[in-house]
């Protein structure tokens, strides 16, 4: 059976997960075989130059045609067009795949779950730095105890392209487009690597800012409004006492995307950071500093898909692993992590770190 992929958007995600769909046969041969059916968007024109550019067979400029004719359907749009289009797939019976943060407020990202709860097909949310070896790799060494008791989780995720003054406005400083600015955008990402390896999150305490409080208009001589914030941060506790710091910055000069993350335990520690990617620092029990382990043997997660030994692979690679692991999932009728149900996780605590700046007060997260 061939699997026909119908996707929403054609930009920056869209290229991301037509590069993967096209690389699957090449190197994962067990992978479900797929067609890039349709590619939807609003602009015929760029849709045109999209489908041939990415692969797809053909164009619509209304999803509503689209999510009950494919086998699979891919949201990949700007966040405020997540809730309807995935609902609406999900209620026709069609598994979906969506980009990270779920929805733009927690009250769509619940009404998501549910759909997806009720559909009873896949559901993934595209957190797709859960897919890097070194970190399926250090999530191995946590589950088997080798760093002890987990004490402290530190994540960072560091942009600059904001710092520019005039750097031009986009959909990403709306809050009614994107619900909120570096806390879904790149928080979202720290806080599901923080429940992947450490667990559930019980309260947090949390600020945000806004550097710069309007942008021009790509050209225009106008400016619009910044609704959302340039940059969080916040403290955590997780429900198993562990202690959490969170941090992401668009203003973070020298910083072009910087995602680390420190996990400390009662018998070791960890450190990674995504512009290493391919690299993990391990310090065991007893040594008196760190190992640095290239994650590139063939017996290291996904690595035997690619190059000998200590060829490296990049960020785009990610999207291929998370690729395989949905459709696999979607063909053999499984289940797929993270699902609705962890990006509505993720949805919570940035919910509750928003509610924390409103008030300057430790809350709970929602469900806690």
């Amino acid at each position: 059976m061939t699997l026909q992929v119908g996707v929403l958007g054609y930009r920056f995600m869209g290229k991301a997960h037509a590069n993967a769909l096209a690389r699957l046969p090449m190197f994962f041969p067990d992978a479900p075989d797929v067609e890039r059916d349709v590619i939807v968007g609003r602009d015929e024109a760029a849709l045109a130059d999209a489908a041939d550019q990415l692969g797809f067979s053909r164009t619509a400029t209304d999803w509503r045609e689209v999510v009950d004719e494919v086998d699979v359907f891919y949201n990949l749009g700007p966040n405020h067009v997540h809730a309807e289009p995935s609902i609406a797939a999900l209620e026709a019976g069609t598994p979906v795949f969506c980009e990270k943060p779920l929805a733009p407020t927690l009250d769509d990202a619940g009404e998501m779950r549910d759909a997806a709860r009720d559909a009873g097909v896949p559901a993934g949310n595209a957190f797709n730095y859960r897919f890097v070896p070194a970190i399926q790799y250090a999530k191995n060494l946590i589950d088997a105890g080798e760093i002890g008791e987990i004490r402290h989780f530190r994540g960072t995720y560091l942009q600059d392209w904001l710092v520019d003054p005039e750097a031009p406005w986009s959909w990403r400083n709306d809050e009614e487009l994107a619900g909120s600015g570096a806390l879904g955008d790149l928080g979202a990402h720290t806080v599901d690597l923080a429940r992947f390896l450490v667990g559930e999150v019980e309260r947090v305490s949390g600020h945000l800012t806004t550097f710069v409080d309007e942008r021009p208009v790509e050209g225009s001589d106008e400016t619009r409004p910044v609704t959302v914030d340039d940059a969080y941060s916040a403290q955590a506790e997780f429900e198993n006492g562990a202690m959490g710091t969170f941090e992401a910055s668009r203003f973070a000069t020298g910083h072009k995307n910087d995602h680390s993350i420190e996990v400390h335990g009662s018998e070791g520690s960890l450190r990674f950071s995504l512009e290493r990617l391919n690299e993990l620092e391990v310090l065991r029990d007893g040594n008196r500093g760190y190992e640095t382990v290239l994650v590139t043997d063939e017996d290291d997660p996904y690595v035997d898909h690619w190059w000998p030994p200590g060829h490296v692979i990049g960020w785009e690679h990610t999207f291929v692993h998370e690729n395989y692991e949905f459709l696999s999932a979607v063909e053999n009728d499984g289940e797929f992590e993270p699902s609705f149900e962890d990006g509505y996780a993720a949805q919570q605590v940035l919910d509750a770190v928003e509610r924390s700046d409103e008030t300057a007060q430790w809350v709970e997260v929602e469900g806690r």
